[in-house]
This record gives structure tokens, C-alpha cells and sequence, in this order.
């Protein structure tokens, strides 16, 4: 199989987020790279699933709060920018400030919802 190099850093992405993910569940605070690849492998599926940029950034920055994080690392991220394929092509996405401590968790919670309702979720 060969790769080409946004290829290969997808899948470094994806390995890193996987990580993140695993160690989130058990309640392990993530460090600077893991936080990174977590919010960089959320955004990225999200543009692969057709959502906007303006809900992509609005999700990202509410992933992870700083009890998520290790100490230190919010203020090690100022911003995250990627570039997800979306249905019409690829757009960069640049999310500020994405640890925040009032935001844990809400995205993941309102993707879910909106999975459940059948995609339509709150259209106000």
C-alpha cells in the first residue's frame, strides 16, 4: 500500500486521536499532542460528514475542558487550524481557544443527538 504524505499524516492523526480518545475514557488527563490530534480527528470526520466550518468550529472548541488536559497545556494551544475534505472540496478550519473549562463534552453530546433525531437536531 502507498501513501501519500497527507495520507500517512491523516493516519498519524487518526493513531494520536485514538490514543486520546482511549486515555479520555479512563479518566487520563491528555497532553499537548493528544489534545491537539483529538480536536484535529473531530474536525476532520465532521467536514468528511458534510458539517459546516462555523459548526465545526463551534463543536471543536467545546470538546475538552482543562480538567481534560494535563496542566498547562490550554495555554500551550491557542488555536488549531485543519484542513478537512468536505463534500464540495477542502476548507481550512481554524478553531480558537480550543480547551475551554465551561465547554466539556457538549459537542460530542449534541452529535449524538443528532444522530438519534435522524440528522435533523435544533434548527433555531
Amino acid at each position: 500500500m502507498k501513501l501519500t504524505a497527507k495520507e500517512q499524516e491523516r493516519l498519524t492523526v487518526f493513531t494520536a486521536a485514538e490514543i486520546a480518545r482511549r486515555r479520555k475514557e479512563r479518566g487520563v488527563p491528555l497532553n499537548h499532542p493528544e489534545a491537539v490530534a483529538y480536536i484535529s480527528d473531530w474536525c476532520i470526520e465532521r467536514g468528511r460528514d458534510g458539517q459546516s466550518v462555523a459548526e465545526i468550529r463551534s463543536g471543536a472548541s467545546q470538546l475538552l475542558g482543562r480538567e481534560d488536559v494535563m496542566e498547562g497545556v490550554p495555554e500551550m494551544i491557542d488555536m488549531i487550524q485543519v484542513e478537512p475534505v468536505f463534500p464540495d472540496g477542502t476548507k481550512l478550519v481554524t478553531v480558537h481557544d480550543p480547551i475551554r473549562s465551561d465547554s466539556v463534552g457538549t459537542a460530542e453530546a449534541e452529535s449524538e443527538e443528532t444522530a438519534a433525531d435522524g440528522g435533523e437536531g435544533d434548527q433555531s
